[in-house]
C-alpha cells in the first residue's frame, strides 16, 4: 500500500473534527508532546501543601547562616587573621558562596528523596501518570524542571541576602546562583536515581543525609580551605559536588584565583553527575512503571 493510500485511509477513519473522539486524540497528542511540563506543573501545585515551609526556609536560612557567619564566626576569624583572612578576602566573602551551594544541596535533599518515594509507593501518582499518555522519562524530566525552578528561586533569595550582607564583591557574582543550581542538580540527580531504586523505606535516606550529605558539607572546603585538611581527607572534597560548586561560585562571587582548566573541570564534573543521575533515574523509572 502506498503512502498516499495509507494517508487517505487514515483520513477516512479519523473522527469528525470537534467530536469527542477528535478532542481525545488532540488531547493525547498534546499530552505526549508536553508531558514533562504537565508533570512539572503538578509538582508546582503540590508545593502548595508545604508552601509556608518553603518560604520560611528560603528566607530564614540565609538570614541565620549569613548572620552567624558574618557577625559571629567571621568576626572572630577576621579579628585574628585580618580583613583578608582567607584567600585575600574576609571570612564571610569566602564562606558565603559555599553556603549558597549548600542551600541548593538542601533543596535537592528535600525534593529528590521522599517525594520520589511518595510517587512510587505511598501515593503512586507516577503509575497514574504513566497510565495516561505520559512516558516515564517525561515524569523524571518534569520533576527535574520543577526542582530546578525551586532551586533557582531559593538560591536567588540567598544571593540577595549575600548582597545585603556585603558578601559579594565581583560584578559577575550573580553567576554563582547558576553554579549553585548546577551543584544542587548534579548531586540531586544521583540522589533521585538512588531513591527510585528503593521499594521500602528502612532508613536508607536518613543514612544518606547522615553519612554522605553531612560529611560532604564538613569536608568540602565549605567553612575552611580544603588545603588545610590532611591529604588523606582531601579526596572527600575532590569527589564532592559541593566542593566543585563552591570553588566555582567563589570565582564569580569575589574573583577567587583559579586556573581556567580547573574551572572547566568543575563544570564538566557537575554536568557529568547531572547527566548520569538523570539518565539512570529515567531508566529505573521506566523499568518500574512498565512492568
Amino acid at each position: 500500500m502506498s503512502a498516499a493510500q495509507r494517508a487517505l485511509d487514515a483520513a477516512q477513519t479519523a473522527p469528525p473534527p470537534g467530536s469527542v473522539g477528535d478532542r481525545a486524540i488532540r488531547s493525547t497528542r498534546r499530552t505526549r508532546r508536553w508531558g514533562s511540563w504537565y508533570v512539572a506543573e503538578h509538582r508546582f501545585l503540590s508545593l502548595r501543601a508545604y508552601a509556608q515551609t518553603v518560604v520560611v526556609t528560603a528566607i530564614g536560612n540565609p538570614v541565620i547562616y549569613l548572620y552567624a557567619m558574618g557577625v559571629g564566626l567571621a568576626t572572630l576569624v577576621d579579628a585574628n587573621l585580618g580583613a583578608d583572612a582567607v584567600g585575600g578576602v574576609s571570612y564571610l566573602a569566602f564562606v558565603a558562596p559555599a553556603l549558597l551551594c549548600s542551600a541548593a544541596i538542601a533543596v535537592a535533599g528535600d525534593e529528590f528523596t521522599y517525594p520520589i518515594m511518595l510517587g512510587f509507593k505511598w501515593n503512586p501518582v507516577f503509575f497514574a501518570m504513566n497510565a495516561a499518555p505520559i512516558q516515564p522519562g517525561q515524569i523524571i524530566n518534569g520533576i527535574v524542571i520543577a526542582v530546578a525552578v525551586r532551586m533557582f528561586v531559593t538560591c536567588g533569595i540567598f544571593y540577595g541576602f549575600m548582597l545585603l550582607f556585603g558578601a559579594v564583591s565581583a560584578a559577575a557574582g550573580f553567576v554563582s546562583v547558576f553554579v549553585a543550581v548546577l551543584t544542587g542538580l548534579g548531586f540531586g540527580a544521583l540522589l533521585m536515581a538512588y531513591t527510585a531504586t528503593l521499594t521500602e523505606d528502612t532508613g536508607q535516606l536518613a543514612m544518606v543525609m547522615r553519612f554522605i550529605v553531612l560529611p560532604m558539607t564538613l569536608f568540602s572546603g565549605t567553612f575552611f580551605p580544603l588545603a588545610v585538611l590532611p591529604v588523606w581527607l582531601q579526596w572527600i572534597g575532590w569527589i564532592s559536588p559541593l566542593w566543585h560548586g563552591a570553588e566555582l561560585a567563589r570565582v564569580f562571587s569575589y574573583g577567587a584565583n583559579e586556573p581556567v582548566w580547573l574551572g572547566m573541570l568543575h563544570v564538566l564534573y557537575l554536568g557529568a553527575l547531572l547527566a548520569l543521575g538523570w539518565i539512570w533515574a529515567r531508566r529505573i523509572t521506566a523499568r518500574r512503571l512498565n512492568k
